[in-house]
């Protein structure tokens, strides 16, 4: 589980990284732009939903250690 959060939180920095090339700072949130932060905005999520996913199962870890 450690390995496919880590992959997979570091393809979402990849896209981060990506979309954030395919912005056009003078229209933000007309065509391509939006849909570069639309996807910029749910990678941000899912690396977020996937440390609080690392740290449940550190904390799940911790406390079947303890029993």
């Amino acid at each position: 589980m450690k390995y496919f959060t880590i992959l997979v939180t570091l393809i979402a920095a990849g896209l981060i990284v990506y979309n954030a090339t395919m912005l056009d700072f003078n229209n933000l949130f007309q065509g391509q732009s939006i849909i570069a932060l639309i996807t910029i905005f749910a990678s941000l999520c899912a690396i977020f939903l996937l440390q609080v996913l690392r740290l449940s199962k550190r904390v799940d870890n911790k406390l079947k250690g303890r029993h």
